[in-house]
């Protein structure tokens, strides 16, 4: 019998494994994109997923279909993830009923009193789809629109496009949009809008994710900041009345972290008139420079997120309206305040407020806002 000298394939079968361990060593932390098929409209038209990861681990999954982020995954102090907003499982409950979760809002996100304004002394009228006003672009907005979509060459983030044509929802002008999500290493969420028109216009894009840090439950126990000493007072149908009014003595005053549910049901006009908090804060930050307007801790997992923007505004929601007749993620009942929203924006209703920052777009400019929000945990 010829003997076989087991030692070499041994020695081999090592190195082949050193070097494939190696490999995944090296490849584990980079930056990934993911994309896979999510479902179809009911017309037939396909819609994809993309997952994004960054080297921390944090996952961030964001759909085509009115460029929806679906889940955000992020670790808790002790480094188990959770997923930190509300949603659907599937394509189909963003399809059938779907209170603008995780979504992109526009032309115009937040109000726009009694559905109509007017340019160059031009009246355009809108869908009137929040009783006798306009609300977040109206009956088939940006929200559910499918954006053409494209990976960033180093799988950092998505691309999205959408052409609004003249006319969309009564707006005027070729709106062209381009929305970036860009997911860092520092566990930052970067959300970038840029757009153009060629005829005047008014616009003003948002993202309308609720957050959730603990991932179930109610929101009360997150403690908020808000860096905004005034904010815009509401009419009984939530239309800005013009007024900036300041927030020392309200409970609006979240200057220093308080938790959300201290005063949210308290005995002030503006709180019966939203139900809780649904109101714009007039941000204390330059507008167009980037900087830290809002900062979110979850005592319990000690997560917390911070938002950064170039917009002068932030509508601060806290779920008022949800009201437990819809199944979110894992068939859960979504309950009313078991998310909150921090839209940043130009202030509600503005086309029809002249004192207030101008959202007016014009042939030649260009429009370009930025909103991250960064997550950590303590």
């Amino acid at each position: 019998m010829r003997h076989v000298n087991r030692r070499f394939p041994r020695a081999a079968l090592f190195m082949l494994l050193l070097i494939f361990f190696g490999c995944v060593n090296q490849e584990k932390g980079k930056p990934t994109m993911m994309k896979e098929t999510y479902g179809k409209l009911p017309d037939g038209t396909a819609v994809d997923l993309y997952t994004l990861a960054n080297r921390s681990g944090m996952e961030v999954k964001i759909t085509n279909y009115g460029g929806i982020i679906v889940s955000i995954k992020t670790p808790d102090r002790n480094g188990r993830m959770g997923d930190v907003v509300l949603g659907y499982d599937n394509l189909d409950g963003y399809v059938t009923r779907n209170p603008f979760f995780g979504c992109l809002v526009g032309r115009y996100g937040n109000r726009i009193g009694k559905a109509r304004f007017s340019l160059s002394g031009v009246e355009y009228k809108l869908a009137s789809n929040n009783g006798q006003n306009h609300l977040h672009g109206g009956l088939k907005g940006f929200d559910k629109q499918v954006w053409q979509a494209r990976a960033l060459d180093d799988a950092t983030g998505l691309e999205l496009k959408y052409l609004s044509k003249d006319g969309e929802e009564g707006y005027p002008g070729n709106l062209s949009v381009t929305v970036t999500y860009t997911l860092g290493d520092d566990n930052s969420l970067k959300i970038d809008y840029l757009a153009s028109t060629d005829k005047e216009t008014v616009l003003n894009l948002t993202n309308h994710s609720y957050f959730n840090l603990a991932g179930e439950g109610d929101i009360l126990g997150h403690e908020m900041m808000i860096d905004a000493d005034r904010f815009t007072p509401v009419d009984s149908e939530l239309i800005t009345t013009g007024e900036l009014r300041a927030v020392a003595g309200t409970p609006f005053d979240f200057l220093k972290p308080t938790p959300i549910g201290a005063r949210i049901d308290a005995d002030d006009e503006q709180i019966v008139f939203g139900k809780g908090y649904d109101h714009n804060f007039v941000l204390n930050h330059k507008p167009g420079e980037m900087g830290l307007v809002a900062r979110v801790y979850e005592p319990k997992t000690g997560r917390q997120m911070e938002v950064f923007t170039t917009e002068p505004g932030v509508q601060f929601y806290t779920g008022n309206f949800l009201d437990g007749s819809i199944r979110g993620k894992s068939g859960r009942i979504v309950e009313r305040r078991s998310g909150f929203c921090l839209e940043t924006q130009h202030f509600p209703d503005s086309p029809n407020k002249p004192q207030f920052p101008s959202p007016v777009l014009k042939p030649g400019e260009t429009y370009k806002t930025s909103t991250s929000f960064r997550f950590s945990a303590r």
